[in-house]
């Protein structure tokens, strides 16, 4: 019969392998056990090792029950010992994170949720507030929308780009000097933002503030990942909802925090508010992030060809996908070009950027990635397409349409913190791409004098994908991707969906090429379903997230 020690010592590889790993711990000679049998077993154990449990008495036969008086070594008792030599090695000081192994009862260290939730955040507001001030800036400089608009598309190419290249960092360098110098970064293209005396100099500033905030998602998954670790939790789903659930809310009040901030100050206070905020991270970060372990404080190679190809690759797709024109196609063949180079490099040099075997031969990250890219598609069509409708097919005002929209964002948060704790992924997926299905076909009976009972149904109904489908995906990154990739892995996460924000504003301008009619909403509605359509069965003939 296998006890807890058996099972523990089966794990050696797993757990304790990553535990030696991330504290810089080699392993010595083994130290003799205090007690006969107890200790972590090999993997190649043969008979003479035995289970190494408490020699209490006569071994039990395998009809004979355990002894009742037998103790249980469970894992805070094999790990948690002084006795236990990998455990006494691992509360050497300067072990970093992963130094203190505790019992499965402890929690999430509280004290790294603050930061996590700031860093997470500041992206996400710096998108929504953006959008209630592009008239008061045009104003200000004189600049007409197509102008203003690269405030919006500044900021996407920088996130978009930067990433997954920041999440690399991160895994390389360890979250907290990675989140430092994004935060600061933030702070210092808040400080431009304010000052900025034209518009060229703003966006500049944006595409500042682009790459400062692409710390924060990765690092907060990192850290989440090595808490898990250290604590034994394999699931830690209630964290993963705060952090998916805190960027939703902050969609709900960016845009009313915008307009309360101009209405004080004007429009350069949705710049300077990146100030405080900016200060309130670095201090949350010294004082609460774990500093880096034995292994991130030595020197890693970093691969700047590469991270550069991938880059230019990048950045010339999203250009071409921004405005599509024939006269543009040389955009489509320097993003072809730049792929092929950055493939040929990655899969020769022997610390690539991008592991391209290793991200190939993990089929389960990659259809997430695919199964993002359509979540956003959709949902970034709907957020721009119904939201130009409302004004300019249905004749609302901007205030009113906001109202019409607030049903949508609310139903997300209520979604999301009534399903994050629940582990599954693949019922979560189907439910809301069903939803999303149903959605985009009431769209097809929307007309100029629709009632505003409809509107609002519809909002709701779009809601429910909302909460599901982002929170899905991130929860099965976290258990697909490789644990020592985790910062990249969510980098490139985040990628897919600016990826999918551009793809939908592509749409939008194709099916509203003259004004936002409810001729094009229809078209737009049948482009959805299709998207929609390929979600629901990319998320029905994906077996690999039964098992999660």
């Amino acid at each position: 019969m296998t006890g807890p020690a058996d099972r523990l010592g089966s794990r050696e590889t797993g757990l304790a392998a990553r535990l030696r790993r991330d504290t810089g711990v080699e392993d010595g000679p083994r130290r003799p056990d205090t007690m006969p049998g107890v200790g972590l077993r090999s993997r190649d154990a043969g008979p003479a090792d035995g289970a190494h449990r408490l020699d209490t008495g006569p071994a039990d036969g395998p009809d004979g029950p355990d002894r009742p008086d037998r103790p249980d070594t469970g894992i805070a008792d094999g790990l948690g010992s002084r006795d236990t030599g990998l455990a006494a090695r691992l509360r050497r000081p300067g072990a970093g994170l992963m130094a203190r192994v505790r019992g499965s009862g402890d929690g999430f260290d509280r004290r790294l949720i603050a930061p996590m939730i700031l860093g997470a955040i500041l992206n996400p507001i710096n998108s929504s507030m953006i959008a209630v001030s592009l008239i008061p800036i045009g104003i200000a400089f004189g600049a007409p929308p197509a102008e203003t608009a690269w405030l919006v598309s500044a900021l996407y190419l920088a996130t978009a780009t930067g990433q997954p290249v920041v999440g690399k960092l991160v895994d390389a360098y360890g979250p907290r000097r990675l989140f430092l110098i994004g935060t600061a970064l933030a702070g210092i293209a808040g400080l431009l933002g304010t000052l900025a005396p034209n518009l060229p100099v703003l966006v500049a500033s944006r595409v500042l503030l682009g790459f400062g905030t692409c710390a924060g998602y990765p690092a907060a998954m990192s850290l989440i990942r090595r808490e898990s670790e250290r604590t034994g939790m394999e699931s830690p789903s209630g964290i993963l909802t705060l952090l998916a659930a805190s960027s939703q809310t902050i969609a709900v009040v960016g845009p009313t925090l915008g307009g309360l901030l101009i209405g004080l100050g004007g429009w350069r206070t949705i710049f300077a508010v990146n100030i405080p905020l900016s200060l309130a991270g670095i201090a949350l970060g010294l004082l609460r992030l774990p500093r880096a372990t034995a292994a991130e404080r030595q020197k890693s190679t970093v691969d700047i060809p590469g991270i550069a190809l991938f880059a230019g690759m990048l950045t010339a797709l999203l250009l071409f996908l921004m405005e599509l024109r024939p006269d543009r196609w040389w955009l489509a063949v320097l993003t072809l070009a730049a792929a092929a180079a950055f493939g040929l490099r990655e899969l020769r040099v022997p610390e690539p950027f991008l592991d391209l075997r290793v991200l190939g031969s993990n089929g389960p990250l990659l259809a997430t990635y695919g199964r993002n890219l359509l979540t956003f598609i959709v949902s970034y069509a709907f957020l721009y397409g119904f939201t130009q409708w409302l004004e300019d097919g249905r004749r609302l005002s901007p205030s009113q349409a906001g109202l019409v929209l607030l049903p949508m964002f609310l139903t997300a948060i209520v979604v999301t913190t009534l399903t994050g704790r629940r582990k599954e992924v693949r019922g979560k997926l189907v439910a809301g791409s069903t939803a999303q299905l149903v959605a985009c076909g009431l769209l097809l009976l929307l007309g100029p004098a629709s009632g505003v009972w409809l509107l609002v149904l519809i909002a709701v109904i779009v809601g429910i994908p909302q909460g599901l489908n982002s929170l899905a995906n991130q929860n099965a990154l976290y258990h697909q991707a490789d644990p020592d990739r985790i910062g990249s892995a969510a980098g490139l996460l985040r990628t897919f969906t600016y990826l999918g924000a551009i793809v939908a504003a592509a749409a939008n301008a194709a099916v509203f090429p003259h004004g936002a009619d409810s001729a094009g909403l229809h078209h737009l509605a049948v482009f959805a379903l299709v998207v929609s359509g390929l979600l629901l069965a990319a998320s029905l003939l994906d077996r690999s997230l039964r098992r999660i």
